[in-house]
Parts: C-alpha cells; structure tokens; sequence
C-alpha cells in the first residue's frame, strides 16, 4: 500500500529500548478531505528519512499491522500501526514549476521567400 502526500512532522529518532528504535512521520494527504497520516519507521529504516525535509511531496510504502492485547482486567484492546519501508520524493508538476521559453528560442522570419522552400505535400 502507498500513502502520497506532503510531509508534515518527522520526528528524531527515539531509542525505545536498548535494541528497538523508532521515528515518525506525519504525512498530509492531498484529497477533498486530507488526512494527517503517522508512520512509523523503525530500526535500520529510521535513516531514510535523514534527507527529506518539512513540505517535500512524498510517496510512502507501508504496511499496516495489528496486535491484539488483553489488559490486566481481562479486556481485549486491539491496535494497529502504519509501518514506512520506503519512502520517495514525488516531482512536482504544475504551474510553479512549469517555465516559460525564453524569447530568444523563438526565431521570427525576417526573408518571406525563407519560409517558402516547405517541400511538404500539402
């Protein structure tokens, strides 16, 4: 599954115990409703997110988890977890980044009889 969006919050790593570590991020989808996504990356995939910054377009692979647990008065609670194993920098396409052509790559005929050698059928 990939969750795209542009990136909210990217959390430091933090050292959970002596041999787990983890760090989130948070993604904004960009749909009618947009979402605020946290995904956790964890262990050896906490540096991939090390060049991505606060507003980069991103497109995150996930899986998603679920645990059951049964609290000490005998109740069963259930929790899920969205995991990022990779994640890639979308290029942005629209009209911030769209440049106009500049004048000088457009050549104007001065010599009419220039134009008239079109050796085209029609």
């Amino acid at each position: 599954m990939k969750v795209n969006g542009k990136i909210k919050f990217i959390s430091p790593d933090m050292q959970i115990s002596a041999t787990f570590k983890k760090r989130e991020l948070v993604v904004t989808t960009d749909e009618q409703y947009p979402q605020s996504i946290m995904i956790e990356f964890t262990q050896d995939k906490c540096e991939y997110l090390d060049t991505f910054k606060i507003g980069d377009s991103v497109d995150v692979s996930i899986n998603l988890g679920g645990r059951e647990w049964v609290n000490p008065q005998g109740e069963t609670k259930y929790f899920n977890s969205i995991k990022g194993w990779r994640i890639e920098k979308l290029v942005v396409s629209g009209p911030e980044q769209q440049q106009t052509p500049k004048e000088e790559s457009f050549k104007t005929s001065v010599n009419k009889a220039e134009d008239d050698h079109d050796d085209l059928p029609f």
